[in-house]
């Protein structure tokens, strides 16, 4: 694997991205560190459902929440994460998270074995006119390992009064 220089990722370096109900700043791709992990920053509008429940096959992410407040669903457990808090979500487990306060949130999310980051950037890279189609999105997704549960979205929804898509307005 390749990697690069040492570096400083300043504030506004990074590739942004717009994942639908979350944003992305892609801070380290795999191929910069010999694959071991990539780092995505996730900025978060308030009260916002990141992503249906969902599991990872072949990866763990680490969320660091760097403000605002944090919620996630860890198969049957919740769970409330704070600036300099971290949390796990090992691969194989259902789980989603979202922003349970009315401010802004931010986490920085640690993706290790990195890969999974490119599904960040190809989700981020398809035209914005419109929902995604569910049958494209689930093909994206098995390229990737990952199972999306698109029926627990309004259930999500309702239980911690989020809303989920695009910032309207």
């Amino acid at each position: 694997m390749k990697t690069t220089a040492p570096r400083i990722v300043r504030p506004n370096d990074g590739k942004p991205g717009d994942l639908g109900s979350i944003g992305a700043r892609f801070m380290i791709y795999g191929e910069e560190c010999g694959g071991g992990f990539s780092l995505v920053e996730h900025p978060m509008p308030p009260r916002r459902l990141a992503a249906p429940l969902h599991r990872h096959t072949r990866e763990d992410e680490y969320s660091f929440v760097l403000e605002g407040r944090l919620g996630a669903l860890l198969g049957d457990d919740v769970v409330y994460a704070e600036p300099g808090d971290l949390v796990f979500k090992p691969r194989e487990q259902w789980h989603t998270f979202w922003n349970a306060a009315d401010e802004p949130a931010r986490i920085l999310e640690i993706i290790s074995p990195a890969g999974f980051e490119h599904f960040f950037d190809e989700l981020s890279s398809r035209p914005t006119d419109g929902a995604p189609d569910p049958a494209e999105l689930g093909t994206l997704a098995a390229r990737y390992g990952l199972e999306l549960d698109f029926e627990s979205i309004p259930g999500l929804m309702q239980r911690f009064s989020v809303v989920f898509g695009p910032e309207v307005g």
